[in-house]
């Protein structure tokens, strides 16, 4: 009786007992549901625990787009330009998302704008992370602008 060899595993594989099947690769479709699942489950979780139903997702605008999650206001009314990022990797790119968010934020007539960062590991919503600059965050600690921008 001969013992059939298998070959060890290459990284991209997993292995069965009689089988080795490929690990399946994130492709653009797959990444775009992550992007859309996250972004979904961000708004319900902000519109739950901010008690405010204007919280949504976004509809995608192209070049005029205004963030991923609207509806979102500073406690003095100032507009709150939320960019949702489920990035599949671990380079980040914090910056480049931030002007991302302040683009968004311009075209939404928004005075803040942050950027929503997907934590490998865990679907809680609430330990997600956000991001943004220190000039944005004195100004959330400050209350936020009012309603009229830059006010």
């Amino acid at each position: 009786m001969s013992i059939p060899i298998i070959p060890d595993p290459v990284p991209e594989q997993i292995q069965t007992d009689t089988v080795t099947i490929p690990k399946p690769r994130r492709n653009r479709a797959s990444a775009k549901k992550a992007g859309s699942s996250f972004e979904r489950a961000q708004a319900d979780w902000l519109a739950e625990r901010l008690n405010d139903d204007r919280i949504d997702r976004r509809v995608k605008g192209g070049v005029k787009d205004r963030g991923d999650i609207g509806g979102v206001r500073t406690i003095r009314g100032g507009r709150v330009v939320i960019e949702a990022k489920s990035y599949s990797s671990d380079r980040i790119q914090i910056k480049k998302w931030l002007n991302e968010a302040a683009v968004e934020a311009a075209n939404d007539d928004a005075a803040i704008a942050v950027v929503m960062v997907k934590v490998r590991g865990t679907a809680d919503p609430a330990e997600q992370l956000v991001c943004m600059t220190a000039n944005t965050f004195a100004a959330l600690l400050e209350g936020g602008p009012d309603i009229v921008r830059g006010a």
